[in-house]
């Protein structure tokens, strides 16, 4: 789900459950209200806050990690890559044509953007970006080694571009993981519980329809961040292709 949508979708519910709060009190008799039924509502409110807020802090630390770790694979890649790169070079002029089939490789990643669709799709016209790894390895297995050092260097090409393949296909296989749909489903209605108790006991003035608003905002804000961090090849803050990049320039100057 697109983070923004389900961001907006959370402030909704948030200003819908403000506003079911706001027409329980009026209708409610004056005795549920008192001080005393104030004063449990605010005790059972913080359990609420508590868990809710316990809740967030899971899932932000949940996505920021899911996150790391794509950007770690994405760095990780890249160096990979120009190590394969190198070995060919010193492996001699046979590996030629592997290694421009690499460079075309990273050349089509960057030029199409990073999405399990451009890296992973067998329809397209050409083979899908990533997949044609597979390609070099077939290369690099056609090569007839004369001397120990180059089935060492052959070996070694082999290694690597496979932990290069690795990393592709454990994207594409983590790339539907996303967030723990019921994790989140029980986190809103946590928030909305609580919003709608805000709304039970607050006077309907501007400033404290204002500050509810922003609190809302806020949680809306927190929700976003966790979904946009858990797809981090895709939205507001997916991860960066500067490594590709690097890693293009030095296969470009070998």
């Amino acid at each position: 789900m697109n983070a923004i949508f389900l961001a907006a979708g959370v402030f909704v519910v948030l200003g819908l459950a403000t506003g079911l709060g706001m027409v329980f009190r009026d209708r409610l008799p004056s005795h549920h209200l008192n001080s005393e039924s104030k004063e449990v509502i605010r005790l059972a409110t913080a359990i609420v806050g508590t868990l809710s807020a316990l809740a967030l802090g899971l899932l932000i630390a949940s996505a920021k990690s899911d996150y790391d770790a794509a950007q770690t694979e994405l760095d990780a890649t890249a160096a990979r890559i120009v190590l394969l790169d190198r070995l060919m070079a010193q492996y001699g002029a046979e590996a030629s044509d592997a290694r421009v089939l690499l460079r075309e490789l990273i050349q089509g990643r960057l030029d199409s953007g990073w999405t399990i669709e451009s890296s992973d799709d067998d329809t397209a016209e050409r083979t899908s970006l990533y997949r044609q790894i597979e390609t070099v390895q077939g290369k690099l297995r056609a090569l007839d080694p004369q001397d120990q050092v180059h089935r060492l260097i052959q070996a070694r090409a082999l290694e690597v571009s496979g932990h290069v393949a690795e990393g592709h296909w454990l994207q594409i296989e983590s790339a539907d993981e996303g967030l723990p749909w019921g994790f989140v489903i029980v986190l809103i209605y946590w928030l909305a519980l609580l919003f709608c108790t805000f709304g039970l006991q607050a006077p309907a003035n501007p400033t404290v329809l204002t500050i509810i608003i922003v609190c809302a905002l806020s949680v809306a804000g927190a929700v976003f961040a966790i979904s946009d961090l858990a797809n981090p090849y895709a939205g507001l803050m997916q991860i960066s292709d500067k490594p590709l990049e690097g890693a293009l320039a030095r296969l470009g100057n070998s």
